[in-house]
């Protein structure tokens, strides 16, 4: 990935593990609700819009994890969805995915591609 085309979000220290944090960037001339989960060690991004219903995810501000740390769930039908591939493994949109974006680690800052979803 190049990182001439990617937006620095913040460090990665910032999102404990296991942990989630949601953003907003201007994309071209509209904002993209995005978010990451780290969850052993692994940094993932998605878009922040339920397959189901199109609603976000979050529970409270940066809060997209279960209670267990373990999944990404929605907090409107409580769908759960895996951390690394944003595959719906319960709930009304099973087999449905989260729509994933590309991100690198640069010297320690998260960056993420919207263009490469």
């Amino acid at each position: 990935m190049s990182d001439l085309l990617t937006i620095p979000l913040c460090n990665s220290s910032e999102i404990s593990d296991p942990g989630s944090r949601g953003f907003e960037i201007k994309h071209g001339r509209r904002t993209l609700s995005l978010f990451v989960v780290h969850r052993d060690g692994i940094f993932s991004a998605f878009i922040n819009r339920c397959p189901h219903t199109g609603v976000n995810l979050e529970w409270q501000q940066d809060r997209f994890l279960d209670a267990d740390d373990c999944y990404i769930q929605c907090a409107t039908h409580d769908a759960l969805f895996e951390t690394g591939s944003g595959l719906c493994i319960a709930g009304p949109c099973v087999g449905q995915s989260l729509q994933a974006l590309a991100i690198e680690i640069i010297d320690g800052v998260i960056h993420v591609d919207p263009a490469r979803a």
